[in-house]
């Protein structure tokens, strides 16, 4: 599938129904030519409805909505009937997506379930009929109440990967083939800078018919939290994963400040990723022997654990696996 199908943020604008008018009539009938009022309420207008939906997993589907209005609810009629209601609207999103008034930023909600709902804009009341207006003094009152309008903004929608697992590391820190090795993702593979320009989702198997979500973020670069590179767009879908699996080339300059410069760029973005639970994993380590492999053992952090892998040889693939697990259900 090509990596522009993957859409993560949208902002449509909607507007939810406004609620129908009461009637003002009076009940007009052979034997009754002067009979009291009868005019029924207006009905209520449509809302804006955001709903999860497990089966998608990008929001593509609303690339193309750039407005949506609910329907007004119908206006009352005789014999106090009330009025139709405005059809909602049902907004169908992946879990993980969240929803913000894009003029004020402010937080709608976010959807976490399948066939969860959440009513972003509601939608006018009806008015009432001028048969609630009846009193000893004005019997035949000759006015009803408007419908209350609906509500209007521009909604921005935007996705967070629901993920056990993220992979964070530097553009070729080997995390799309740790992934294909351990999953059946086949995410697009090569020799380039962001080579990953969408997170990619796998289910690893794990012992005795268990299995975890692994999501490959694309890389990050120094400077990412202030919007380099491809920046914010991707961090956010670090804040949904559970552990936080940094990825380190054996062969980078520097191992343990090529950690700390990742650290500090999750820090910069969200504070609050610091507190999730960290385990380095050391890529491409079949390129040295194991007496190097010592050697480098000494350069690392103590703060964490780590485990020397190689996607290709499928060394310590499987320590990998243990100690993930391990993080995910202490």
């Amino acid at each position: 599938m090509a990596s522009t199908n993957f859409i993560d943020y949208i902002k449509i604008y909607c507007r939810s129904g406004d609620g129908g008018n009461g009637s003002v009539h009076f009940r007009r009938e052979k034997y009754l030519p002067k009979g009291g009022p009868d005019g029924g309420d207006g009905g209520k207008g449509g809302d804006i409805i955001m709903r999860g939906n497990e089966n998608l997993w990008t929001l593509l589907h609303l690339r193309y909505m750039r407005h949506l209005y609910a329907d007004n609810g119908g206006s009352g009629g005789a014999m106090r009937s009330t009025g139709s209601n405005g059809k909602d609207i049902i907004i169908e999103v992946p879990l993980g997506t969240i929803a913000k008034d894009a003029e004020t930023d402010e937080k709608l909600g976010e959807i976490t379930e399948d066939g969860q709902e959440l009513v972003l804009l509601k939608g006018g009341r009806g008015g009432m009929g001028n048969d609630h207006f009846k009193n000893a003094t004005n019997q035949t009152p000759k006015y009803a109440q408007p419908g209350e309008e609906g509500q209007e903004a521009a909604i921005i929608f935007e996705l967070k990967i629901l993920a056990d697992v993220g992979l964070v590391g530097f553009p070729n820190a080997g995390k799309s083939t740790l992934l294909s090795v351990v999953s059946a993702a086949k995410p697009e593979i090569a020799n380039y800078p962001f080579t990953t320009l969408r997170p990619n989702l796998g289910i690893v198997s794990y012992r005795d018919n268990q299995s975890f979500v692994m999501a490959d973020i694309p890389g990050i670069i120094e400077g990412a939290s202030e919007g380099k590179g491809l920046g914010l767009r991707f961090l956010r879908h670090i804040e949904r994963n559970s552990v936080l699996l940094f990825m380190v080339p054996i062969d980078a300059n520097d191992i343990e400040e090529e950690y700390q410069i990742l650290l500090r760029e999750l820090g910069k973005f969200n504070p609050e990723l610091l507190d999730k639970n960290r385990i380095l994993a050391i890529t491409k380590s079949d390129m040295l022997d194991d007496e190097l492999i010592e050697e480098v053992k000494k350069q690392l952090p103590d703060d964490l654990p780590w485990v020397f892998i190689s996607s290709v040889t499928g060394k310590g693939i499987s320590k990998l696996k243990d100690v993930i697990w391990k993080a995910l259900v202490d």
